[in-house]
């Protein structure tokens, strides 16, 4: 396992350990989930290259793409949450309440 490898390995796993962890704020785990798009982006960028395979070049862009939607996503609720809840605890999140 080369160090680059290594390094994409770490940032994902250190990522989700953070999302599994420090769920106290909403905030937290939209960062933790970014940071795990974006170690599987460039993880997805760098794999065709590293094998010459011409025809996988387009899923790192529609990882891009879905990566947006969920960030976009991510924010409305929060957005929403903030202005229901009045913050943006996750203990505060109940969906039998809503």
């Amino acid at each position: 396992m080369s160090l680059l490898h290594l390094s994409f390995y770490s940032a994902f796993t250190l990522s989700s350990l953070g999302l599994a962890f420090h769920r106290t704020h909403l905030v937290s785990a939209l960062l933790c989930l970014e940071s795990m798009m974006l170690s599987m982006y460039i993880a997805l960028s760098i794999w065709p290259v590293e094998n010459q395979a011409p025809s996988f070049t387009l899923m790192p862009i529609l990882m891009l793409s879905f990566s947006a939607c969920e960030a976009g996503t991510g924010l409305a609720m929060l957005v929403a949450s903030t202005r229901t809840h009045g913050s943006d605890h996750l203990q505060n999140l109940n969906l039998l309440q809503c």
